[in-house]
């Protein structure tokens, strides 16, 4: 029996830790619900629908979008968890669904189930069957040649693509991904995350800074206030202060990384969506659109 194996995965687990309480989380998050109940988010504000949601220094201005609207006093950060837009992020049904394969990946390569379910969140919105115009797939958006350098191969019942839409195999590899990461840059987070979205040879090329690509930079920035708002302390809030309402399934829609594989735009108008844009990110076709399972 291996003694040191469990002290070596607690001391990763605190150099992880520390590297995401250090993240510098800059980005603000402006945001808005329209008609149909889908939640906009935004790195910038778009037009002049988008309020301030989440300010640089990760609080949130509830007063934006309090159920009251004509009350703008003692806005606080337990008021947020009763607005549509903060009940589209941490309540998406998402989080429930693959709850046990992130806590599983999360154990087995010691990092926090916060960390997978905010990129979960920024890459595929928690569509396990997104693709993007490169190639990614699946809820942590895994390339295929980066599963196959962990082992994974294509057989005659499925290729590398369809095994990657498995949740559990794809929550697994993204994990995985990140724990190397994390170990080829320990304590820098921002640079984990930079490396996850532009790939670690980006990361190297500019001697160990984030590429001046703006969306990753944004991408950090968004992947860090995701991770603060998924964090254990609050998810306790969100369940002792939220009031829930009845209502279709949230689907993300990430137009700026999910490409539309077969299905049709009618189905998913039905459903209220969270849409996530992220300025910087390379443009997609005009006949993207998103993904339901």
């Amino acid at each position: 029996m291996n003694l040191l194996a469990p002290i070596r995965r607690l001391l990763l687990s605190l150099a992880i830790m520390s590297a995401l309480v250090s993240v510098d989380a800059r980005a603000d998050i402006y945001g808005f619900v329209d008609e149909q109940g889908t939640g906009h988010f935004a790195t910038e504000k778009l037009d002049p629908r988008y309020k301030l949601y989440v300010r640089g220094n990760a609080t949130f201005d509830s007063s934006k979008f309090s159920p009251h609207p004509g009350d703008r006093s003692a806005a606080s950060d337990l008021n947020v968890t009763r607005t549509p837009l903060y009940r589209n992020l941490s309540q998406h049904p998402g989080l429930k669904k693959f709850e046990t394969f992130v806590n599983q990946a999360a154990k087995e390569f010691a990092l926090e189930p916060a960390l997978l379910k905010a990129v979960m969140a920024a890459e595929s919105g928690f569509n396990p069957t997104a693709v993007s115009p490169k190639g990614a797939v699946g809820l942590m958006q895994i390339m295929p040649d980066t599963a196959e350098r962990y082992g994974v191969t294509g057989d005659q019942k499925k290729s590398i693509q369809q095994k990657l839409t498995d949740p559990r195999t794809n929550i697994r590899l993204g994990a995985r991904y990140l724990r190397d990461l994390l170990l080829m840059f320990p304590f820098k987070q921002d640079l984990v995350i930079a490396s996850y979205n532009a790939g670690e040879g980006a990361v190297r090329k500019y001697k160990n800074q984030i590429p001046p690509f703006p969306e990753t930079r944004n991408y950090v920035q968004v992947v860090a206030q995701f991770y603060q708002l998924y964090r254990p302390a609050q998810q306790r809030e969100i369940k002792r202060e939220a009031t829930l309402e009845a209502s279709p399934e949230a689907q993300f829609d990430t137009t700026s990384r999910v490409a539309n594989a077969s299905q049709g735009g009618a189905r998913s108008a039905r459903r209220p969506r969270i849409h996530l844009v992220i300025p910087g990110r390379r443009a997609l076709p005009d006949a993207v659109q998103s993904i339901i399972e």
